[in-house]
């Protein structure tokens, strides 16, 4: 499958319309997504990137179909990740000496994966390359979100070619932004950005800040995930920026995990003392025993609070739990306040483990949480409702 996007750009990509999980198991893709690779033809004849390595034999064939391989000129490998530049040694098995165009760090990542010594080309921000009628710039965004990321602006087309910035992992063939479905689009563009990039806010203020300050005229966002930019384009910038400020909304999302639903009723009734004292905020609800764990972390992005909490267990609290609160802790969420609760039995600790990891994570612990015996009984859960309120006014 290929589609022009302009009289000049074609993508080449591939849409996987299977995958569920990704990064390993770290990154769940309820839709599925898209490698997207595009093929310029000018004066000279630009691929920039490829796809990923299961479907490297199947965009070789499909690219072959577009151009004589001999007839590529440049390669451009706007970041080395595996999803992006698995096909890369296949596709110079037929072409080995087309000079690839990356970062350093880029040059480096690609030999350290692939052992291969090619034809690098290094640039950094500001280098350009002419191609014809049209000029290609690059723009270094490292750490958006590897060290050798990099975008390439297509100057006389306006296309912003972004790698990862700006994607979704998310399959459609309608492949633009006015297209889709606005409320899935913008979901799995948060839960992008909530669960990768999260940890860069500063350097995507910055680098958006200084690629805005040009004043480059942007007609369409060609991202390496998910659907391309072309409707007002840079709404899905100005959405980047606001996310990257310590983005919140006026939610509080309590995550729990239970062993016999002694924590899931605190949960609860803490639910119910936060809606008594603020009927107007957003109450949700995770068992992190079974709801997806990069749900959750978007759910957290969106909150002003969050609310943790996990039966004791070996002295120590659920495995579940304290998944989250390293993903909490990597991701580095600003601006957002905590508590911890939970049941036990005998020795406690988890609420007390739960509030240091917390503090670990940089987030303002506003209480020393509630700990409850075995099941609650009615005060028990009368104290829950109570932590509940004092929670919200604390808020």
């Amino acid at each position: 499958m290929s589609f022009k996007i302009t009289e000049k750009v074609t993508w080449v990509g591939k849409i996987d319309w299977e995958l569920r999980r990704f990064h390993g198991d770290e990154y769940s893709t309820h839709r599925g997504t898209s490698y997207n690779s595009y093929l310029i033809r000018d004066k000279k004849n630009v691929l920039i990137d490829t796809v990923w390595k299961p479907f490297d034999e199947e965009f070789v064939d499909n690219l072959k179909k577009e151009i004589d391989l001999n007839e590529i000129d440049y390669i451009i490998a706007n970041h080395g990740e595996i999803d992006h530049s698995g096909s890369l040694p296949l596709l110079m098995k037929e072409i080995p000496e087309v000079p690839i165009y990356c970062t350093a760090a880029g040059a480096k990542i690609l030999k350290a994966h692939y052992h291969e010594d090619w034809n690098f080309v290094k640039v950094k921000t500001g280098d350009t390359l002419d191609i014809g009628e049209n000029k290609l710039t690059f723009i270094e965004a490292k750490m958006l979100h590897w060290p050798d990321s990099m975008f390439t602006y297509m100057g006389g087309e306006n296309i912003l070619f972004s790698n990862d910035a700006f994607g979704q992992h998310y399959a459609s063939d309608l492949m633009y932004n006015d297209l889709v479905d606005q409320a899935e689009l913008y979901q799995e563009a948060m839960k992008y950005y909530a669960n990768i990039l999260t940890p860069f806010s500063p350097l995507v203020i910055k680098k958006i800040e200084e690629v805005l300050s040009s004043n480059v005229p942007v007609n369409m966002i060609a991202t390496s995930h998910g659907v391309i930019w072309r409707d007002n384009p840079t709404q899905i910038v100005e959405k980047y920026l606001e996310w990257a400020k310590e983005y919140q909304e006026n939610q509080i999302t309590i995550v729990y995990d239970s062993m016999w639903n002694a924590t899931r009723r605190m949960a609860e009734a803490i639910e119910e003392g936060i809606k008594i004292e603020d009927k107007n905020v957003v109450v949700k609800l995770f068992n992190a025993a079974h709801a997806d764990k990069n749900d959750i972390i978007t759910e957290i992005f969106k909150s002003k609070a969050i609310l943790i909490g996990a039966s004791t267990v070996n002295n120590s609290i659920l495995s579940s739990i304290s998944g989250i609160l390293d993903m909490i802790k990597g991701l580095g969420f600003k601006n957002k306040k905590a508590a911890a609760f939970g049941s036990y039995g005998w020795s406690g600790e988890s609420v007390k483990i739960i509030t240091e990891r917390l503090k670990d994570a940089k987030l303002e612990v506003i209480n020393d949480g509630i700990k409850e015996l075995w099941n609650p009984d009615e005060e028990g859960l009368k104290r829950c409702r109570e932590f509940g309120v004092n929670s919200a006014k604390n808020l």
